[in-house]
């Protein structure tokens, strides 16, 4: 494919912003490529500036459920920008999002809009502190809570080691209060919170693990998760940015049938419109200012345009229950064509999914956690992803993301991704 374009930009880019781009997993470094640039979308499918069409599930990392530009979030966008793009004042617009909000997930009485998912979280671990008058948090290797200081932390050797920073920037005094542990072990964390489980003020945890690709929680995890927080007093908080309204109307929390404390949203709440949320019972949202004492505070949160898009793409997952059906029927299809085709070509790939999210780690499985993550073979992900876009197919640019299904793929895209993820993976090993 010629993408002369493509790199005729990211040369430019690179002149005036860092590593030429916004965010650092777009730059495709970790699968040693140059980014494509998109210049639109429609459906299940993204075009580069060069023309060239690829079918798509990066899908803006998780918010387009519906697709690129539906319809129905494109004419609730436009008619809101019509009448104004941002006040700083309430509208009817948030009053109808939060509504809907609290209606379709289980564990949310309240909710407060802010304009990331990054401000979800660290927001809602203030509001825990605040809520307990705690200050240490618990936090797993290998989830992303964003890129606040104290949750930019990487695990130390042993069962709890005190956190040190994961980024120059970050004091080491901000992150002594974090605790990191390892993702799906509920013994360590047993362990660990009865020694120092009283002065823990919220563990906060992606119920299926999403940014090292996709883990789902080994049975009874979650579960102990709530029991642990109950015990001793700390809060849960659901880390559902990805998960949130994915895997159910309700979240992971209706999937799996467990209430967090507090619940952390993003990504599909704006139809792909930069927003986030975090929310929980009355008694504890009670505490935010200005009804409460703990502050936070945006004046871009609430904006018409995320708002508008949100309700748009909420309204349709609710009033139409048999997306999720349909959505897992694609996702186990996809699935089950990868896993027939790497058997095939003799390469060890494990397949591992949830519903509308999925990850091909290039190793022995399952994979349980971070460690088991970091020993999959990130070089021969990077030749495989190179090889699908090459056959028209864009995957995230890294082993540690996920892949994300939505309505718009059809079982031809499905077929289409199927037979070159074949062709590739023969040639990996010719």
């Amino acid at each position: 494919m010629d993408r002369r374009k493509s790199y005729e930009l990211y040369g430019r880019a690179c002149k005036v912003m860092p590593g030429g781009v916004n965010s650092p997993v777009r730059s495709g470094r970790a699968v040693g490529a140059e980014p494509i640039f998109v210049a639109n979308a429609s459906g299940a499918h993204i075009w580069d500036e060069d023309g060239n069409r690829y079918i798509d599930y990066v899908c803006s990392w998780g918010p387009l459920i519906l697709g690129h530009a539906h319809p129905e979030v494109v004419k609730a966008v436009k008619g809101a920008s019509e009448k104004g793009t941002s006040y700083g004042i309430p509208t009817r617009l948030e009053v109808q999002m939060a509504e809907l909000v609290v209606e379709m997930v289980p564990s949310i009485e309240m909710v407060r809009f802010v304009n990331s998912g990054t401000e979800a979280t660290m927001s809602a671990l203030r509001l825990a502190r605040g809520v307990t008058g705690r200050s240490k948090i618990v936090k797993f290797t290998g989830c992303y809570h964003g890129h606040s200081d104290c949750l930019l932390v990487e695990a130390g050797s042993g069962i709890a080691t005190l956190g040190i920073p994961g980024s120059p920037g970050v004091p080491k005094e901000v992150v002594l209060h974090t605790i990191t542990l390892p993702y799906n072990d509920g013994a360590v964390v047993e362990k660990v919170m009865d020694e120092v489980g009283r002065e823990v003020a919220a563990i906060i945890v992606e119920p299926v693990a999403g940014n090292m690709g996709v883990i789902p929680p080994e049975p009874g995890f979650l579960e102990g998760l709530r029991n642990i927080c109950d015990k001793y007093g700390a809060l849960l908080i659901f880390d559902e940015v990805i998960t949130g309204f994915r895997l159910a109307s309700g979240g992971a929390q209706e999937f799996y049938s467990v209430k967090p404390d507090i619940t952390c949203l993003g990504k599909i709440i704006g139809g792909g419109l930069p927003v986030g949320a975090y929310g929980g019972g009355r008694d504890i949202m009670a505490q935010v200012a200005p009804e409460g004492n703990i502050y936070q505070a945006g004046t871009l949160s609430g904006n018409p345009l995320a708002m508008a898009a949100g309700i748009a793409t909420l309204s349709i997952l609710k009033e139409k229950p048999e997306i999720y059906s349909e959505l897992e029927k694609k996702g186990a299809y996809l699935e089950r064509g990868l896993r027939e085709v790497a058997k095939h070509a003799g390469v060890e790939v494990t397949v591992q999914r949830v519903g509308s999210m999925g990850c091909g780690f290039f190793g022995k499985g399952p994979i349980k956690n971070f460690d088991d993550v970091k020993k999959c073979d990130t070089e021969l992900y990077a030749r495989f992803w190179k090889g699908m876009l090459d056959e028209g197919v864009y995957l995230a640019p890294s082993q540690f993301e996920a892949f994300f299904i939505s309505t718009a793929h059809t079982v031809e895209d499905l077929d289409r991704t199927i037979e070159a993820a074949g062709r590739v993976l023969d040639k990996l090993i010719s």
